[in-house]
């Protein structure tokens, strides 16, 4: 039997689950909760301007109300929890891309700042693509990549495309096709329709496929090919594989990813054909 000595240090003392400290759990969780609740409001007047924006001036006056009940919702959020990154990162934005009343880019990158270095992936992504842009530092790009690897880490979509493409073009750091090949890979599998195509149309052009990536895709069943019993002889087919990206693509509303479909169901009649 554990002696009681032992069995003391596992069991926590009374005053661990104080009613003090659940209350202060149960307020962070509702403060959290009314944030987000802001944030939603405030996204949704944001999603409209969007709708509208292409259709009138930057600063048009109608969009003004939409874009002041913005701006208080995610105040109002920061209000609520402090802590919160989403509503940083759109109060952020708002700043940044949107002619609201009291705009101020000082104002947007400090919160932009701030979301990144606290863990937002949607801000990580958007601060490395502004120091890549908007700077002529030499260190610019360095904190550029450091940025977009954090958002990487956390499998953020356009993060991955944009760091394949800089490993594909040899852009900032060392070309490397397999690094490439793997972030198309998995952006793609996040359903983002340009690493999509990108990675089906390395396929074709016969780009080696990653190891990192054939274990991967084993697990799923239409591009794996059993052709024996032992592991290494189980290979991936590279027209089927860019076959299920444009797919992908497709899926997500691009007509290049259709284009590339037609291309290959062509080639293949083609092929039928000459058999016969």
């Amino acid at each position: 039997m554990m002696p009681r000595a032992l069995l003391a240090k596992f069991i926590p003392k009374p005053s661990t689950f104080s009613r003090l400290q659940f209350n202060q759990q149960r307020g962070l969780h509702s403060r959290n909760k009314k944030a987000m609740e802001f944030i939603a409001k405030g996204w949704n007047a944001l999603k409209e301007v969007d709708r509208v924006i292409d259709y009138c001036e930057l600063n048009d006056r109608r969009l003004i109300p939409l874009l002041n009940t913005a701006k208080e919702n995610f105040e109002l959020a920061l209000e609520a929890d402090n802590t919160n990154t989403h509503a940083r990162y759109w109060l952020s934005r708002l700043h940044m891309k949107y002619h609201v009343p009291g705009a101020n880019k000082a104002v947007a990158a400090a919160l932009l700042v701030e979301a990144a270095d606290m863990g937002d992936p949607d801000a990580q992504y958007a601060l490395g693509c502004h120091l890549r842009v908007e700077n002529d530092d030499v260190h610019s790009d360095q904190q550029a990549f450091y940025y977009l690897e954090k958002a990487v880490d956390q499998l953020h979509p356009d993060a991955l495309y944009l760091l394949g493409a800089v490993y594909l073009t040899g852009d900032c750091v060392k070309k490397d096709t397999a690094s490439a090949l793997w972030c198309f890979h998995r952006a793609s599998e996040k359903g983002h329709a340009g690493a999509a195509i990108a990675y089906g149309s390395l396929l074709l052009k016969g780009v080696k496929i990653p190891e990192s990536i054939i274990k991967f895709s084993l697990k799923r069943g239409p591009v794996a090919q059993k052709r024996g019993k032992s592991k290494e002889s189980i290979a991936i087919d590279p027209v089927e594989m860019a076959k299920e990206k444009f797919q992908i693509a497709a899926k997500a509303g691009c007509d290049l990813g259709l284009k590339w479909l037609a291309r290959l169901e062509e080639e293949e009649k083609r092929l039928l054909t000459q058999e016969f």
